[in-house]
C-alpha cells in the first residue's frame, strides 16, 4: 500500500541545544521561539501569538470563494483557504480521528460536520485532551496549547489543576500518571519508547487502550506540526470555551491570574535544557541527534527481529474491517494494527493514502521527506518502509548515502525543503520564519502547504508504529 515514509534513530533522550539566546528566540526570524519555564509565562506567550505572522501568502480571493463564504464565514480563514486551496480532499480528521469527541456546551451552534463515532474508542475525552495538552507543552506549540487549555477548563478543570498538569503529576490518578509519562517521551523521542514503557501503561490500561492514546498522542503532534509550520496565530477567542473575560472587559485574555504557589514553578513537562534559576523563557532545544550510518543499520535489523508489543488484528479479520481500502498482498503490520478500530481504523488508512496521492509533491519528493522525518525520530518499522520505497524509485547505496550527508545530488530546493521537514519534525519551533521563508521562496506556497502535512502525517505515523514496536516486514 502507498504511504509517505518515514525513518528513524535511536534510544538515548539526550538534547541538543540549540544555540541561540532566549530574548533572540522570541523575536529574530533566524532563531526558535523560545520556551516559557512558568506559568505567568507561558501566558503571556499564549496572549502574544494571537498577533503571530502567518507564513503563506495567500491569493487574492475568487467569486466561488466569496460565494461559498455566504454560507460558511470560516472558510475565508487562513488555514481553512490553506487546506482548499493546496490540499483538496484532506482534513483535520486525518490528524485528530483519535482524539474523541467533546461533549457538547450549552447554546453551541451544531456542528458543520457529523462524525459517526467509532465504538471501540473508549479513553475519556479529557484525559486525551491531558495528553494533547503535555504533547503541546513539550513541542512549544502555543497554538495548539492554548486550545487544550480552554477545553480542559471547559471539562472542569481549574487553573490551578492545570498549574499541577504542568510542575506536579503526583495529585493525579496513577493509571493518568504513566499515560502522561508515555505522553512526553513519545513527543520527545519516538524511537526511545522501550518495553518498559508500555508495561507501565499496561499496568493501568489494555493494549487497545495504549493502542488509541498512542494514536491520539501521534495526532496531537501532527497538528502541532502543521500549526507551527504554517505559522497559525492564536485564536482570539481562546478556542471559544474557557478563559473568557467578556463579563469584566468583554475580551478573551489568557493573562488570568496564577496562584501564588505555582508562580515562579519551572514546568516538569516543558524542555528546559539551558537558562538559569529564575529565567522566565530559555532557548529551545531540539530532542535527539540525527542518527548515524552505523545506528540505522542497527536499528533496522533490530527491528527485523522486535517482537510487537501491542497485538494485531488477524489478517482475514483486518481485510473485512477495511474492506476496498485493503491492498492486495499481505497486509502491511501498520494497517492490522489500525484495524483494532472499525471507523477510526479504515478513516486513517485513507487519511494516509490521500497523503500519498496528493498533487504538488512527486512520490519521490514524499520518499525523502519521510525519510528525512523518520531518521530524525529514529523510528526504525517506517525507516524500512522509507528505504524500501527511495530503492523503488531508483535509489541506491550511493543516492542513500548522499540524502543522509551533504545532499550534493539535490538541488538548492530540494535541500531546502529538507531542512524545513527535518526541524518541524525534531521540533515544530525549531524550524524558524527564516528557514520556511528561504524553501517558500525556492518552490510555492502549494509546494510547502504540502510539505507540512507530509512532515505531519509522518510525525504521526512514526509514533504510533514505534509504541506499538511493529517488527519489519
Amino acid at each position: 500500500m502507498a504511504r509517505p515514509l518515514s525513518l528513524g534513530l535511536d534510544d538515548g533522550l539526550a538534547l541538543v541545544l540549540v544555540l541561540f539566546g532566549a530574548a533572540a528566540a522570541v523575536a529574530a526570524d533566524d532563531a526558535p521561539r523560545a520556551t516559557p519555564v512558568t506559568r505567568p509565562a507561558m501566558k503571556r506567550m499564549l496572549e502574544e501569538m494571537k498577533s503571530r505572522r502567518e507564513r503563506i501568502p495567500l491569493p487574492d480571493l475568487t467569486d466561488a470563494e466569496r460565494a461559498a463564504a455566504a454560507d460558511d464565514p470560516t472558510a475565508l480563514s487562513y488555514e481553512n483557504r490553506l487546506r482548499a486551496l493546496y490540499l483538496p480532499g484532506t482534513e483535520l480528521r486525518g490528524y485528530l480521528g483519535f482524539g474523541g469527541t467533546a461533549p457538547k456546551r450549552p447554546n453551541a451552534p451544531p456542528p458543520k460536520v457529523v462524525i459517526e463515532p467509532d465504538p471501540a474508542l473508549t479513553l475519556d475525552y479529557g484525559f486525551k485532551t491531558r495528553l494533547f495538552w503535555i504533547a503541546s507543552r513539550v513541542n512549544n506549540c502555543q497554538y495548539c496549547l492554548g486550545h487544550q487549555e480552554s477545553k480542559l477548563l471547559a471539562v472542569g478543570m481549574s487553573d490551578d489543576d492545570l498549574a499541577r498538569l504542568d510542575t506536579d503529576w503526583s495529585g493525579f490518578p496513577e493509571n493518568e500518571q504513566a499515560a502522561f509519562a508515555l505522553a512526553r517521551k513519545l513527543t520527545l523521542a519516538p524511537g526511545s519508547i522501550s518495553d518498559a514503557d508500555i508495561a507501565a501503561c499496561l499496568a493501568h490500561f489494555t493494549p487497545k487502550d495504549v493502542l488509541e492514546m498512542s494514536l491520539s498522542i501521534g495526532g496531537n503532534n501532527a497538528i502541532n506540526r502543521w500549526k507551527e509550520g504554517i505559522g497559525v496565530s492564536q485564536a482570539g477567542n481562546g478556542g471559544n470555551s474557557g478563559w473568557a473575560q467578556a463579563s469584566v472587559s468583554g475580551v478573551h485574555s489568557y493573562l488570568t491570574p496564577t496562584a501564588d504557589r505555582f508562580d515562579t514553578i519551572a514546568s516538569a513537562v516543558a524542555i528546559l535544557s539551558s537558562g538559569k534559576p529564575g529565567d522566565d523563557l530559555v532557548a529551545t532545544a531540539s530532542p535527539l541527534p540525527l542518527a548515524s550510518a552505523e545506528e540505522i543499520a542497527a536499528g533496522l535489523a533490530a527491528a527485523r527481529s522486535r517482537s510487537a508489543r501491542l497485538p494485531l488484528v488477524a489478517e482475514p479479520q483486518a481485510r473485512t474491517i477495511l474492506g476496498v481500502l485493503a491492498p492486495e498482498g499481505p497486509l502491511p503490520r501498520w494497517v492490522r494494527l489500525l484495524a483494532h478500530f472499525p471507523l477510526a481504523g479504515p478513516r486513517m488508512v485513507k487519511a494516509f493514502e490521500l497523503t500519498a496521492a496528493s498533487p504538488g509533491l512527486s512520490p519521490v519528493d514524499k520518499a525523502r521527506i519521510a525519510w528525512t522525518v523518520a531518521r530524525r525520530n529514529r523510528a526504525w518499522y517506517a525507516l524500512g518502509l522509507a528505504e524500501e520505497c527511495l530503492r523503488s524509485f531508483g535509489a541506491d547505496d550511493a543516492t542513500l548515502a548522499d540524502l543522509a550527508g551533504d545532499q550534493q545530488r539535490l538541488s538548492a530546493a530540494e535541500r531546502a525543503v529538507l531542512v524545513v521537514a527535518d526541524r518541524l519534525a525534531a521540533s515544530p519551533v525549531i524550524c524558524t520564519d527564516a528557514d520556511f521563508e528561504t524553501a517558500l521562496e525556492a518552490t510555492s506556497p502549494g509546494t510547502m502547504v504540502q510539505v507540512v502535512h507530509a512532515v505531519a502525517m509522518e510525525s504521526l505515523f512514526d509514533r504510533f508504529t514505534e509504541a506499538a514496536g511493529l517488527t519489519l516486514e
